[in-house]
């Protein structure tokens, strides 16, 4: 699975869902980001990414 790192996950799963791309699941939160997962053309699961850079300080 890849991992990409974004900002304001949830805007860009709705601009990912407008386009037809599938979504995986709901997002999740943790203490140091928050996860979502789409589908690539191929099938491949990938981990989108929003840390909060503050847990990394």
């Amino acid at each position: 699975m890849f991992n990409y790192r974004v900002d304001n996950l949830e805007e860009l799963l709705q601009v990912l869902k407008y386009e037809g791309v599938t979504i995986i699941g709901t997002i999740q939160e943790h203490d140091y980001g928050k996860f979502g997962w789409i589908l690539d053309n191929d099938c491949n699961k990938i981990e989108l990414w929003e840390p909060k850079d503050n847990a990394f300080l």
